[in-house]
């Protein structure tokens, strides 16, 4: 079964080591020391599910040992710092309760109450949503949904406090009402509830446009908070309804020949945009869970394995006897006031680099390819 992706996954996880991980593009670029982030924390997550659904030991040995290196005894995670408020930096803590359960070690919920601190702390719009980062005040992107949440509401579900499931719907419930287009049936990249950063409408306060990656983050979020929440806890049914909703937008630009998405979602026919592996591989992990969780109906099974089949036969090439995953949007933000060129416009989307095996389009992809093997099973 998608032998291909075996041997790409083999070469990843075997010469990559916590200094130098392969995946890390930006950390390599930017010759940062390593530390806790959420390019590692893709990778972990996605290698965990393989773990889950393989049992070969070569998964779960290497995410211990690569998140053994940050994590200390008395619970303090390495690189970490709470200070910043940034949500990107709880990303990752989501897989300290799967090691936990498989090896019952105090350091793993030590390190668990460590990030549920940064929880507390973190800054809220008036409506009650996080802050994206203490530097982007008043702000709430799509991306911090992914980061933050499936964390948040593992540790609810964890300490059976499901009044906190109530603070993470009325967050999505925000979202919703601020940042979805109902015309198009899209969210937007950003919002800023103070309206005031240069890149938000003065009305509205939401981003210029559509981008992939972003709504890609989003509808994960969607569908992995609704699996983490208990079955009792009724009001999650709106997550599903959100589901549905979107996924039906997106159906309206897919890309009929490669079954993708674009850089910028609605706009494939203008000039630079191009079909974006990350942002696609997230659709289509969503769509594959979707159907096996019963939130989407099951037409979107065969919807999700065309998408699947469409990055691997697209992008997943070999060159110089080595495979690389192609056409990953390295980064891509807005703002904050002193970089005016990130203003969230359809020229700046489609001027970010672009790079090959980047874990933002790495995890993704083995994250959908999870979900087929479930299925081929």
């Amino acid at each position: 079964m998608y032998p291909i992706i075996q041997k790409y996954i083999h070469r990843l996880v075997h010469e990559s080591t916590p200094e130098k991980p392969l995946w890390n593009i930006e950390l390599i670029l930017q010759g940062k020391q390593p530390h806790w982030n959420y390019i590692d924390g893709c990778m972990m997550i996605s290698l965990i599910e393989l773990y889950k659904e393989t049992k070969d030991p070569t998964y779960i040995h290497f995410v211990k040992s690569y998140i053994d290196t940050f994590i200390h005894d008395d619970g303090h995670i390495q690189g970490y710092q709470l200070e910043n408020f940034n949500l990107d930096d709880i990303c990752e803590s989501r897989v300290l309760f799967d090691l936990y359960d498989l090896y019952k070690e105090d350091k793993y919920l030590k390190a668990i109450q460590f990030t549920y601190q940064h929880i507390l702390k973190q800054p809220r719009t008036y409506e009650g949503n996080f802050w994206h980062k203490k530097i982007y005040p008043h702000q709430v992107w799509l991306d911090g949904l992914f980061m933050a949440q499936p964390f948040y509401t593992r540790y609810a579900s964890y300490q059976r406090r499901m009044d906190f499931y109530d603070d993470i719907i009325n967050q999505f419930k925000t979202v919703h009402s601020r940042m979805f287009n109902a015309n198009d049936k899209l969210y937007y990249h950003g919002y800023d509830a103070s309206k005031t950063i240069f890149w938000a409408d003065p009305n509205t306060g939401t981003s210029k446009n559509y981008w992939l990656r972003a709504i890609g983050w989003y509808i994960v979020a969607l569908v992995d908070v609704y699996s983490y929440m208990e079955d009792s806890y009724q009001e999650k049914d709106i997550l599903i309804s959100y589901l549905t909703e979107l996924a039906e937008g997106l159906l309206h630009y897919q890309d009929q020949t490669s079954q993708m998405f674009y850089q910028v979602i609605n706009l494939g026919h203008q000039e630079g945009n191009y079909l974006e592996t990350s942002g696609s591989a997230l659709i289509c992990y969503a769509f594959l869970k979707g159907v096996r969780l019963h939130m989407l109906p099951d037409k979107y099974q065969a919807i999700g394995l065309a998408i699947f089949d469409g990055i691997v036969k697209r992008n997943l090439k070999e060159k110089d006897g080595q495979l690389h995953l192609e056409s990953i949007c390295l980064v891509a933000g807005l703002g904050p006031d002193n970089n005016l060129r990130r203003d969230g416009s359809y020229a700046y989307y489609v001027s970010e680099p672009i790079v090959n095996n980047d874990a933002k389009g790495v995890g993704p992809l083995i994250m959908a390819y999870t979900e087929v093997i479930k299925i081929k099973k």
